[in-house]
């Protein structure tokens, strides 16, 4: 069967990274011993805080890209990071970075979020990631016996144009590790994802942060998987944990067959 088991890890991560990576071991061990032969995990999932974020940035050979790569070698998994604090060559401002490990230890696609979480939806819910982070200016695809897949970090999932030129690209299933808010998780979490899959007839792989974090952040969970369909066919519990997920890569192209729109697309630029 042409099939990928693919398992999320739900993390409320805060300001230890030795406490975040005491629950990412314990959750890659899980995930493997179900099956997994890749294991992603949300946004920051080493240090989530709006404060201290140079202090805790790091370099690829760093020690979190180092256990991180420890980890993959030792269950024999493919290993997501979700995304790191990464250090950039501006003082003051780091990367927000996604990084792709391989079984055998070797990084295999690195990608920096593109779009910067700057809003300011009243005097509470204040967020300027332009303040501390970089973004990234690469659009990343990355092919591996796996399969083909896009790469993207929370905030990215408002702009469906990036999901379109990874589809275009040749991504088949897209992830989104995220630190999405409570306040527009609940309305937009899920409404978006499904969106983005059923728009590019893709897998979409969304592990979330969830509860309390430093600074007041409230995250939404509620991590999932949706199918090219856009149907949810694994969600987690309110609760940090994790799901395993089987992706069919022979129904994605059944979907793709039956209702071809991505070979029906018109370039409205000619218009």
């Amino acid at each position: 069967m042409n099939k990928l088991r693919i398992g999320l890890g739900q993390l409320n991560s805060k300001d230890n990274i030795k406490n975040s990576f005491k629950e990412i071991e314990n959750q890659t061990a899980e995930c493997s011993s179900r099956g997994a032969q890749l294991v992603i995990f949300p946004e920051k999932s080493t240090y989530l805080s709006e404060t201290s974020t140079y202090k805790y940035a790091q370099t690829m050979d760093g020690e979190i890209i180092s256990r991180f790569k420890e980890l993959a070698i030792m269950h024999n998994v493919y290993l997501h990071n979700g995304s790191f604090i990464e250090k950039s060559e501006t003082n003051g401002k780091s990367y927000n970075t996604s990084v792709l490990i391989n079984p055998s230890g070797e990084i295999e696609t690195i990608y920096r979020k593109i779009h910067l979480f700057d809003i300011e939806l009243n005097k509470d819910l204040t967020y300027r990631e332009s303040d501390r982070y970089k973004r990234g200016n690469s659009i990343v695809n990355h092919s591996s016996p796996l399969g083909d897949f896009g790469f993207s970090i929370c905030y990215d999932l408002r702009f469906p144009e990036l999901y379109w030129k990874l589809t275009i690209r040749g991504a088949k299933l897209i992830f989104v590790p995220a630190a999405f808010t409570m306040f527009t998780g609940k309305d937009h979490w899920e409404l978006l994802l499904r969106a983005r899959a059923i728009e590019n007839q893709v897998y979409i792989i969304a592990p979330n942060q969830f509860g309390e974090h430093p600074d007041n952040k409230l995250c939404y969970g509620n991590s999932m998987v949706i199918d090219p369909w856009g149907k949810v066919i694994a969600r987690a519990s309110d609760k940090v944990g994790t799901i395993v997920a089987d992706i069919d890569w022979d129904y994605l192209e059944d979907v793709r067959k039956k209702l071809p729109s991505l070979k029906n697309s018109v370039s409205l630029q000619e218009m």
